[in-house]
């Protein structure tokens, strides 16, 4: 088996446990609201509060309208996984460039 086999078969794995994250009872890391936020740190950062709205997420708390909760979290870690590869794709090809 090739790298990029393994590569394919590990990230697809990953997308298939990311609903585990639905077992924890506490928010993940890093995903806090300001409410939460305040509750935890006493204060919410200014700059939180200044920019927290410029950025509204394309799915919203891992949801997919007209799906179940598990389907979100899997197709949410496929849409990110697919831009990352897309992404790093496009960077490779711009900066190293084609091989001959």
């Amino acid at each position: 088996m090739n790298g990029i086999k393994k590569l394919w078969i590990g990230l697809g794995l990953l997308a298939l446990l990311s609903p585990l994250g639905l077992l924890a009872s506490n928010t993940a890391w890093g995903e806090w609201g300001t409410e939460e936020l305040s509750r935890l740190l006493g204060y919410v950062p200014k700059g939180l509060i200044r920019f927290g709205g410029i950025w509204k997420a394309p799915l919203p708390d891992y949801s997919v309208p007209q799906t179940g909760e598990v389907s979100g979290y899997i197709l949410s870690a496929v849409i990110g996984m697919a831009l990352i590869v897309l992404l790093t794709w496009t960077l490779g090809r711009f900066f190293v460039g084609k091989k001959k």
